[in-house]
């Protein structure tokens, strides 16, 4: 087992720390004291939040995200586990290669600068957050693309009633800048244990990033642990079975040495 009890929860984008709360209580009931800090400009009820966006969040980019984490780190008395989700998931493998972790997981992660899939459902759900023409103005995700790019397993019904609940704007510049520096992985640097959790129907992230991900790491020399989860979506840390998902990662944790 690691030796932290101290979870840091990371949300991924269109999210913030409201989307853990069933993460929460179920690693409280496990030990853990979690926390699930919303990035900058994230902080609030959601629907206020898609009615007033913040201005100034369409200039946030990852290396900001990721800063402001190790901020939060920086005060703590020890190095906590951090569990990421999405873009989340990145910033965990980000703090992880800095060394600021005990142990990560990373589900469904967002992929590191060089790491590319060419597939038509990565391209499709990707591009409009991307998109070089779209301007630097916070974008509001509808509920048709959020059942796509998000939900695309579960029904219409239940993923508008995910979407009323979770979805906040979001920034175009925290994507962008992952295809930049900010988002470079060091694979050969050695590193706390780290595991990387997929979703067999992930449109954002899908199965084929996530495995060359993985194998990065492998080829240069120090491996992960890999769980990959059928007929899961990119919701997977919220939709009807997650816990499964969590109980997952809370007993990998407890096994490590």
């Amino acid at each position: 087992m690691t030796a932290s009890k101290t979870i840091i929860f990371i949300h991924g984008m269109y999210m913030n720390g409201l989307s853990w709360e069933g993460w929460l209580r179920r690693g409280a009931d496990r030990g853990y004291v979690g926390q699930a800090p919303s990035w900058p400009y994230h902080d609030g009820v959601p629907a206020s939040l898609r009615a007033n966006p913040n201005a100034a969040l369409g200039a946030l980019r990852f290396g900001e995200v990721v800063d402001h984490f190790k901020a939060l780190i920086d005060v703590l008395p020890e190095h906590p586990v951090i569990i990421g989700h999405s873009v989340g998931g990145l910033v965990v493998q980000k703090l992880v290669n800095d060394g600021y972790a005990a142990a990560g997981v990373a589900v469904s992660p967002a992929p590191p600068r060089g790491i590319v899939a060419a597939n038509l459902h990565f391209l499709r759900a990707n591009f409009p957050h991307i998109n070089p023409f779209a301007g630097n103005k916070p974008v509001i995700m509808t509920p048709k693309r959020f059942h796509y790019t998000f939900c695309n397993t579960m029904s219409i019904e239940a993923s508008d009633e995910a979407f009323e609940r979770y979805v906040v704007p979001e920034s175009r510049n925290v994507p962008r800048s992952t295809l930049t520096n900010e988002a470079s992985i060091d694979f050969a640097v050695p590193h706390a244990p780290l595991l990387l959790i997929s979703a067999a129907y992930d449109h954002l992230t899908p199965l084929p990033l996530i495995e060359k991900n993985v194998r990065a790491y492998g080829k240069a020399g120090n491996p992960v642990e890999f769980k990959k989860f059928a007929n899961r979506s990119h919701f997977i840390c919220n939709q009807p079975g997650w816990e499964e998902v969590a109980d997952f990662a809370f007993d990998w944790l407890a096994e490590l040495p």
